[in-house]
């Protein structure tokens, strides 16, 4: 005896595999997005993570002038290897710092001028000489108030008009009384350099001259004076790598202390 198949049967399994493929792939569509969401959601959060760091670096960068000791900014001593004409080593001795202030007095007009778009939180300054005693370089750290993206536009324009290399834009030395740079003045300024950083609110700068006072008729920025084949006064002084290699040493003392600052007020 059989008895009749119900209504649908043949259909059932039919059904059931479609309705179970389907639900299969729409557990798959949900985990999948899920998969991706939390993908984009780790990548977001290594982006910020990232983000945060180098802004609180940039944050920090821009607080050195008053969290650490100024003999950590602008050391007694400064070692030159390899900075002197020719690869000649150099030794830089302090001699002189300047009381930490504002913008006013220290640069030339224009130079103030272009420099006004990052603001000017605070300026320090100290006066080194070599070891001969025959030259003098006043290195600045200008700390600023800008952003980042106001730094490097500052940067760009720079690089963009040329402004490090006019001599109208030239940073005024600091000449310390009673020292090798008391004679230190606008007159006497041979070569220097502007360096504006992008990852710190901050401007370094070097100028050097003769420490016997002598004036310099054609000053030079410190790339055209360190140019190989250079026969100017200044380059043929090795004045061009007085004011470059002091300032590229004080801006790299200024990162790693911005990595590792010290607790200790200046």
């Amino acid at each position: 005896m059989t008895f009749a198949r119900p209504e649908g049967y043949r259909d059932a399994p039919r059904l059931l595999g479609r309705r179970g493929r389907l639900a299969a792939a729409a557990v798959c569509a949900v985990l999948g997005m899920g998969l991706i969401g939390g993908a984009v959601t780790g990548s977001w959060l290594v982006g910020d993570s990232a983000d945060a760091t180098e802004r609180s670096a940039y944050v920090s960068a821009g607080d050195l002038w008053h969290s650490v000791p100024v003999d950590q900014l602008f050391p007694l001593t400064v070692d030159g290897q390899g900075a002197g004409p020719g690869g000649a080593d150099r030794t830089w001795t302090r001699i002189a710092v300047a009381p930490d202030s504002g913008c006013a007095g220290a640069f030339d007009p224009l130079l103030l001028k272009s420099l006004a778009p990052v603001g000017c939180r605070r300026l320090l300054r100290a006066t080194y000489t070599d070891a001969t005693q025959s030259y003098v370089t006043t290195v600045g750290l200008l700390f600023t108030t800008a952003d980042a993206a106001a730094m490097r536009a500052l940067d760009a324009r720079f690089t963009k008009e040329g402004l490090a290399g006019r001599a109208d834009l030239m940073p005024r030395p600091y000449a310390a009384k009673d020292t090798v740079a008391a004679a230190f003045g606008d007159k006497q300024r041979a070569a220097w350099t502007v360096s504006v950083l992008t990852d710190a609110p901050v401007v370094v700068y070097a100028v050097s001259g003769w420490a016997d006072g002598r004036e310099a008729d054609a000053p030079q920025p410190a790339p055209a004076a360190t140019a190989t084949g250079a026969t100017t006064a200044p380059a043929q002084a090795g004045l061009g790598n007085e004011a470059q290699g002091l300032a590229d040493r004080i801006e790299r003392s200024l990162r790693k202390t911005a990595v590792t600052p010290s607790e200790q007020p200046s």
